[in-house]
């Protein structure tokens, strides 16, 4: 089975519409494609804002190509912006994007000015982004933890911390079993691989490795910005969570998520 969850359209910050990035899928063999704009934020002009609009709209092709490709309706929910309810959603991905106001992603200048502002202190950053990201552990509405790590999008280099530092570890562990209480499922994320900021996915493997040994659920995700790269690295990320010990990821279907083996 050929999945992408993560899928953003013109809705928010995506390049392609919604039927654009659909015929994209059929054309590269995909089985399921769910979309996931990004839920309206103040803070972010580039959420959206036609929430509406985009649920028509995804309804409207996903009964178009139903013949083609199954294709699910949902919602990237940022922690500053917690949805009202799921419905009409049919999984959300909850992520967290900022410190404070300041985005984490936004570019390395801001980054770097997050750092500073932190003193170059990258254990009370990390503390302040991960210990927040473990309260989603009990947000009912979230299926889909989405890239776990984001806070190391500018540090492939490990210029900032280094992956396998013990402190850092300990911190990111730490949230991974608040998140486990409720079986949050962990996403695989290419995104920073399309738009050239890392050569591996989110999260790093040592944290995959700790994923695997506490039975974590995983899935894997493009964060698909631009149809182009609908399908980046995923076969080399699909690799990578073998190596990690990995059998199975999920797969949403109409009755939910069940785990399909890695073939």
């Amino acid at each position: 089975m050929k999945q992408n969850l993560h899928t953003h359209s013109i809705f928010c910050d995506g390049k392609d519409t919604i039927e654009e990035m659909t015929l994209e899928a059929i054309s590269k063999g995909f089985d399921i494609l769910g979309f996931s704009g990004h839920g309206y934020l103040d803070v972010d002009t580039s959420s959206m804002r036609d929430t509406s609009g985009y649920i028509s709209e995804v309804e409207r092709i996903k009964l178009k190509y139903s013949s083609s490709i199954q294709i699910h309706l949902g919602i990237e929910e940022d922690m500053l912006g917690r949805i009202a309810e799921k419905a009409p959603f049919e999984y959300v991905i909850g992520s967290k994007h900022f410190l404070g106001e300041t985005a984490v992603d936004y570019s390395k200048p801001v980054f770097d000015s997050l750092f500073e502002s932190y003193s170059g202190d990258y254990k009370k950053m990390c503390k302040d982004y991960y210990s927040d990201l473990s309260d989603m552990y009990d947000w009912q509405e979230v299926d889909i933890i989405g890239h776990l790590d984001l806070i190391t999008k500018y540090n492939e280099d490990e210029s900032y911390f280094q992956f396998n530092d013990k402190d850092y570890m300990n911190i990111v562990c730490d949230c991974i079993d608040r998140l486990l209480i409720n079986d949050k499922i962990f996403e695989v994320n290419t995104g920073a691989i399309a738009r050239g900021y890392r050569k591996t996915p989110y999260p790093s493997k040592n944290i995959l490795e700790y994923l695997y040994a506490k039975n974590a659920r995983i899935c894997l995700n493009s964060d698909c910005h631009d149809k182009n790269y609908l399908d980046c690295a995923l076969e080399s990320s699909l690799d990578l969570i073998q190596s990690c010990g990995f059998k199975e990821l999920q797969i949403l279907t109409n009755d939910g998520f069940v785990p399909v083996k890695i073939k």
